[in-house]
């Protein structure tokens, strides 16, 4: 019994972090991207400051992710599709993920903080403490911008990328204007992905009240705004890499997010039909194009 217990609480721990395949390798690529970006060397991500800021970084994607799935335990008990996740919170605690939650981002805070004393970094720190803020606004009453349209998603797309910009200042290098427009269009792509990513909630949202995108303006009419950051996303973060790496490696960087693009394209004629993507086949079979596209972005980053 306390063999399968343990085992149900491992799953139900990756569960409440959302660390499903392909998620993992998609965080990955967000916590060392920046460091990619800053020195195009990868046998750098050995040195202290690049673990450290790393580590921070998984933990301040990881802990928003529980606290997420702990807040909306209400809604994901109403969607048949993500009952799974109402499930996993109710058998782990939602106290326990909630305080769990907690303990990481401050543990990612903490991170930052090794950075700034050691190497005299300070804007790792700034920007951890940015991400918390942004998360704690889109999850946590009274604000909970995830209830409010597209406040949330911008707010969501915005915190899930600044890990980007913590790895890249951890290194002590500064932003150039190919590196902001890069910066800007991955960004971007991660709006509309937040966008797309609720259109199947849409019922379970309604019911408790979560107005998304996909709530108040219909799940085409969402999935149509979607289409339209992807495409800006594309076009921003095109111009950035090939500002700094030239046409080649920008077609590189590019070839995941474009195949993504297209298929949402698709989904989006079949949401006019009234035949919305749903959530299963968007985690098994759509996000492994997104994961394509941030595995060739940080093979870009390093070996360009």
């Amino acid at each position: 019994m306390s063999r399968l217990k343990s085992k149900t609480s491992w799953r139900d721990f990756l569960v409440i972090h959302r660390l499903q395949f392909p998620l993992p390798v998609n965080y990955l690529c967000y916590a060392v991207w920046g460091w990619g970006f800053a020195t195009r060397d990868i046998t750098r991500v050995l040195d202290p400051a690049a673990l450290l800021s790393t580590g921070a970084n998984l933990l301040l994607i990881i802990g928003p992710l529980a606290l997420n799935v702990a807040l909306d335990m209400p809604t994901d008990v109403q969607h048949d599709e993500k009952k799974y996740l109402a499930g996993a919170v109710e058998r782990f605690g939602r106290r326990h993920t909630l305080n769990l939650a907690a303990a990481e981002m401050c543990a990612g805070v903490l991170a930052t903080l090794a950075v700034g004393f050691w190497w005299e970094r300070w804007w790792p720190l700034v920007i951890a403490c940015a991400v918390i803020a942004a998360q704690l606004a889109y999850n946590v009453e009274p604000v909970r911008l995830k209830r409010r349209g597209f406040a949330g998603s911008l707010m969501f797309g915005l915190a899930s990328m600044l890990p980007w910009l913590l790895g890249y200042t951890a290194t002590g290098a500064r932003l150039d204007s190919a590196m902001w427009l890069t910066f800007a269009g991955v960004t971007v792509l991660s709006i509309g992905r937040t966008i797309w990513w609720a259109i199947p909630d849409r019922a379970a949202d309604a019911a408790t009240g979560i107005a998304t995108p996909a709530v108040r303006h219909g799940q085409a009419g969402a999935l149509g705004t979607a289409c339209l950051l992807l495409l800006g996303g594309l076009f921003l973060l095109g111009s950035g890499l090939w500002g700094h790496y030239g046409m080649i490696w920008a077609a590189i960087g590019l070839a995941g997010h474009v195949a993504f693009f297209s298929c949402v394209l698709g989904q989006l004629g079949r949401a006019g039909e009234g035949r919305p993507p749903n959530a299963r086949r968007m985690l098994r079979r759509t996000l492994p194009l997104v994961t394509s596209g941030e595995v060739l972005l940080m093979f870009t980053a390093f070996f360009a």
